[in-house]
């Protein structure tokens, strides 16, 4: 696969990045409204058929706007494949519907929901890690980074962070690029 020089990374994601430049699968991660997901979007602006898979789901108002912001800033290109709990699944349905961009937002809801649904959380991600391995359709991961700031009061608190912190070490193992967004810049980690 053809690398960018690493002068031209900011330019090239700012332009969209052409199938032949492009790495398989991508790590965006960053702090609440850093321009992650608006910066996936800008990744994807030359496919054809690409697809959004969803994690989150309006469980009250505030949800419910920011949901619909989300599908505001996608054109009628896209389409949507809501799912709280096995991307994998969600995953082969966009490549079997011949999707030639994947992007899969985001992993913090999804642990969120892994979490409160009680499921089996390690297989749930090996399921995932086994997709990225296997896939020939490029697939970008946006999660947020949740580490840099304060220790949270409960328990439960402190168990979401430290298995989302996991999950991103393991998503960065296997990616082949992560990028770190801040105040709308993205950063080349990886």
């Amino acid at each position: 696969m053809t690398r960018l020089p690493k002068n031209s990374v900011q330019k090239a994601y700012r332009n969209g990045i052409s199938k032949k430049c492009m790495y398989k699968t991508y790590l965006i991660t960053g702090g609440v409204r850093s321009g992650k997901s608006s910066f996936a979007l800008t990744m994807a602006k030359d496919a054809k058929n690409p697809f959004f898979i969803a994690t989150g789901w309006a469980g009250d108002e505030e949800m419910s706007g920011r949901i619909k912001q989300h599908k505001e800033e996608r054109n009628d290109s896209w389409t949507t494949i809501e799912e709280k709990f096995d991307l994998k699944t969600a995953t082969a349905s966009a490549i079997i519907q011949n999707a030639d961009f994947i992007i899969i937002d985001c992993m913090t809801l999804w642990i969120s929901n892994l979490m409160h649904g009680k499921k089996d959380i390690n297989s749930y991600v090996l399921g995932l890690i086994e997709t990225l391995n296997n896939t020939e359709t490029p697939i970008v991961l946006v999660t947020n980074e949740v580490g840099l700031g304060i220790v949270p009061n409960s328990e439960e608190g402190r168990a979401f962070r430290d298995i989302l912190g996991l999950l991103n070490q393991r998503l960065a193992k296997v990616v082949d690029k992560v990028i770190f967004m801040v105040s709308g810049i993205p950063m080349e980690l990886k």
